[in-house]
């Protein structure tokens, strides 16, 4: 068995090897916004993975929940099946019978921004909840701690707000304004693994936060997620959310770790009803499995390789790009350094030229793009009939939704691919302004 194992083992770097792409050729050649950077080690992973059978969550998924939460210096991390499943959790968590009088009820508020992907906001319409949108700044394209403490009314209970494209938002003062009004703060850090500001690691910051291992996040799991938090009591709601909305908590093939199952009465269920079976909140099966668990171990021992590849690209990017005119070009939210998920840029509406103009350009040389998400998410045909709230102006929302794009700044864009965007970038600037 061991001689078949090992011949296994190099016919699947051997295969690896022989999938490696040809050079980068301009105008050929596509230049993705976002996608995995996928070793030999990491396709051997899902490979010794898949040989053992094991697919459901097991020891991979234990082992890459404890390392995770060690990298953001958290004492528990739950893997699930997507970052949107994470904010579902998050969010969820926050409404549990359990945390007595601080759960958010039916019609409490939650501030977020209007700028943003739907996921962020989606969980707080699902739990009954009102969202209250605020604005972003240009060039960061972050909110402001200002901005979130005018939007705090009497019925607001939580603050629920992504790090931008990678850029974080003033996190630590963001955190200080929700301590003192007593709210809870979840970090949507889906972009932003491998960030920090004022010198800590973006993620951290929250009552609870939430990641992405989607392919195009900082590292994949083909599909997959994590919720993250320093509260154990909120660690184990979350447990409970995810896992059918379980109260035991006896890992899946396991019995009885409590030595309780059958000796406790909960609920209006007859004395000694088994534990495995007693449901204490109303979950879902939201889970991972340990093949995503075994890549993501494997990718997670990249990341400080990923985040560095992804500040050199959008370094020269930006020096390449600088003093264009017609274009506004982002820059990192002070005291931070940001782990870039994209190159943000906002086309002056009064420029010479459009930005679809700019847009179609890039397409037509293989250069992929991509809107901020959303943009002004209250302009969506989803939210038309929803109850929420604005606070101010959107108009820096509305300005991302007509002049904004971004394109890649990935590890798997090479200083070739980086030059020639900026060359083509510049090349259609200068010839039409």
């Amino acid at each position: 068995m061991g001689d078949l194992r090992n011949r296994i083992t190099e016919l699947v770097r051997a295969y690896h090897r022989e999938q490696a792409p040809g050079g980068f050729v301009p105008g050929t050649t596509h230049v993705p916004v976002s996608g995995a950077v996928l070793s030999e080690e990491d396709r051997l992973a899902l490979v010794e993975t898949a040989l053992e059978m094991r697919i459901a969550a097991g020891p991979a998924s234990r082992g890459f929940e404890r390392q995770f939460a060690r990298y953001l210096g958290l004492r528990k991390a739950h893997l699930t099946n997507s970052g949107s499943s994470a904010n579902l959790l998050a969010l969820g968590a926050l409404t549990s019978p359990q945390l007595e009088e601080r759960r958010l009820r039916p019609g409490d508020e939650v501030v977020t921004v209007a700028a943003g992907f739907p996921t962020t906001v989606n969980p707080i319409f699902h739990n009954g909840l009102v969202p209250v949108f605020v604005d972003v700044e240009l060039g960061t394209y972050n909110t402001t701690p200002e901005r979130i403490e005018r939007a705090i009314g009497p019925r607001t209970r939580a603050i629920m707000i992504a790090h931008a494209l990678g850029n974080p938002f003033e996190a630590e003062e963001v955190a200080r304004l929700a301590d003192e009004r007593e709210l809870f703060l979840i970090e949507d850090n889906c972009d932003a693994v491998g960030s920090r500001y004022r010198g800590r690691l973006t993620g951290s910051f929250g009552d609870l936060s939430t990641v992405s291992f989607y392919p195009a996040h900082h590292i994949a799991m083909g599909e997959g997620g994590c919720v993250l938090t320093d509260n154990l009591a909120l660690a184990r709601i979350v447990e409970s959310l995810r896992d059918w909305g379980r109260d035991c908590w006896c890992e899946p093939g396991e019995d009885n770790r409590c030595l309780k199952r059958f000796d406790q009465k909960m609920g209006d269920l007859p004395p000694g009803y088994d534990h495995k079976y007693i449901f204490s909140h109303v979950g879902y099966n939201l889970k991972s499995t340990d093949l995503q668990a075994a890549l993501g171990l494997s990718q997670l021992t990249r990341i400080e390789e990923f985040t560095e590849a992804r500040r050199a690209n959008w370094r020269h990017l930006r020096a390449a790009l600088d003093g264009l005119p017609g274009l506004l070009l982002p820059h990192a939210t002070p005291g931070s350094d940001p782990s870039w998920f994209g190159f943000l840029i906002t086309v002056d509406p009064d420029a010479a030229y459009s930005r679809a103009a700019l847009v179609d350009h890039l397409e037509s040389r293989r250069i992929s793009t991509r809107r901020l998400f959303g943009g002004n998410l209250v302009r969506h045909p989803a939210y038309t009939d929803r109850r929420y709230r604005v606070s101010g102006s959107l108009e820096n929302s509305d300005l991302i939704t007509d002049q904004t794009f971004w394109i890649g700044v990935f590890p798997g864009i090479t200083p070739e691919m980086i030059a020639y965007v900026g060359d083509t970038i510049r090349e259609f600037v200068l010839k039409h302004s």
